[in-house]
């Protein structure tokens, strides 16, 4: 089981940059792919970015390439997303997931990864 920690969110302005931090419990971290999804007030949670277990593969949502990038520490446990050229439609709780996987094989849905952390609030303002 891997129990996540989201941390670095916070009120930004529109332009700016932040960026979120995930650490996971456990010493499996490397056998799990990674995701990082987010949610509006009356919306549902969508796919941003995903990670490989490795490092070396990522997927992005159209609405985040070229402004965030996905990347991961197995030695720290910890996945990151760098979040660049910030809109006040990125305003939304941010979520890391897990999932059990050792392949390239990107994944966007929530019904696809097990588990979840509590999530850190993202406000950008215009």
């Amino acid at each position: 089981q891997v129990q996540l920690v989201e941390s670095g969110g916070g009120l930004v302005q529109a332009g700016g940059s932040l960026r979120l931090s995930c650490a996971a419990s456990g010493r499996t971290f490397s056998l799990y792919a990674m995701g990082w999804f987010h949610q509006a007030p009356g919306k549902e949670r969508e796919f941003i970015a995903a990670i490989n277990w490795s490092g070396d593969s990522t997927y992005y949502a159209d609405s985040v390439k070229g402004r965030f990038t996905i990347s991961r520490d197995n030695a720290k446990n910890t996945v990151y997303l760098q979040m660049n050229s910030l809109k006040p439609e990125d305003t939304a709780v941010y979520y890391c997931a897990a999932r059990p996987s050792r392949t390239a094989v990107a994944r966007t849905s929530i019904y696809e990864y097990n588990y979840w952390g509590q999530g850190t609030q993202v406000t950008v303002s215009s």
